[in-house]
């Protein structure tokens, strides 16, 4: 039962955090590789977000990580993006190489984050693209200041799933730091798996549970990993925007994988299919359009780079 309950919440968590402004000197963070230059920017005194810069053109895109994750997860789509687009991808605080420290972790916070980034930059209404919870942070930032989000691709997000009351606090109940620290080595490579169709981890993806195995060797990087996860799905389950989201006035492109094996939850949900949750979201945003991609599970940027790139450049082309 134990690793059911993980097939969301762990599949794709391998980044680390720790005390504000801790100095990115650990042989965990400078193992990490990026394939782009990377740039740094305070947002305040105990905020830094690295990212990426690559491209030039009439748009801009931005792309904000899910779970666990970190920026080199759009390496296929900015490869192919920016030959036409401006494209930044950033590490959520507490991510990849962007500061560690003592947040909050909920979605308001990384919101707010993502648009002083945004301000920093002089970026004016971007495109915002967002994975799993970054698709859930896209739209709580489209929300909240829907002046400075110019159109929203959404790819697999969390947020259009629904929970009770008694689901998010059976959630709270048995997804704890201890049950993230317990996690062996052989389950967290079968829970990435399970982010990519039928379970099937490409090989060109194993890079990501390299990187997760490294900083479980920090222990400091490790034991702050194992508090700040369960605070970033209490994040996303205490701030639900399905009820919200014909508020979003913003043209909203949604991808999901037909083959996801984390969206629906298949423990509180066995009934319900992803294709359900999808049309769900979906319809409840005017002027949305939607694109389910087959033979794709839930890491859809990477497994079905190509298609995703082609429904991005399309979608921004002509709206």
């Amino acid at each position: 039962m134990q690793h059911t309950l993980l097939l969301f919440c762990l599949s794709l968590s391998f980044s680390g955090c720790g005390t504000p402004g801790q100095a990115q000197t650990s042989a965990y963070m400078d193992s990490l590789h990026y394939s782009y230059e990377t740039k740094t920017i305070s947002l305040s005194d105990t905020v830094s977000i690295t990212y990426v810069d690559e491209g030039e053109g009439p748009e801009t895109l931005v792309f904000i990580h899910g779970l666990g994750s970190y920026l080199p997860a759009w390496r296929k789509n900015i490869a192919e993006l920016s030959k036409r687009y401006r494209c930044i991808a950033l590490d959520l605080p507490g991510y990849g190489k962007s500061s560690r420290g003592e947040y909050p972790f909920d979605m308001t916070f990384f919101a707010d984050q993502v648009s002083q980034f945004l301000q920093q930059l002089s970026l004016k209404k971007p495109t915002i693209v967002g994975h799993s919870m970054g698709g859930q942070i896209a739209l709580t930032l489209a929300l909240q200041q829907p002046e400075g989000v110019g159109r929203l691709v959404l790819v697999a997000p969390a947020g259009f799933e629904k929970f009770t009351d008694q689901e998010r606090a059976w959630f709270r109940q048995v997804y704890t730091p201890a049950v993230v620290r317990a996690t062996p080595p052989p389950q967290i490579e079968r829970n990435f798996a399970l982010n990519f169709h039928k379970s099937e981890f490409p090989e060109d993806a194993h890079f990501m549970y390299q990187d997760r195995l490294r900083m479980r060797a920090d222990t400091a990087l490790y034991e702050a990993y194992c508090e700040m996860i369960p605070q970033c799905v209490q994040g996303m389950l205490q701030e639900p925007v399905f009820d919200r989201l014909p508020d979003v006035k913003q043209p909203t492109l949604v991808l999901y994988g037909r083959g996801d094996l984390l969206i629906p939850n298949t423990l509180l949900h066995p009934d319900l299919t992803t294709e359900e949750v999808a049309r769900a979201g979906h319809q409840k945003m005017p002027g949305s359009q939607l694109k389910l991609l087959d033979a794709c599970g839930h890491f859809v940027q990477w497994e079905c780079a190509e298609a995703v790139n082609t429904a991005i450049q399309s979608f921004v082309t002509n709206q």
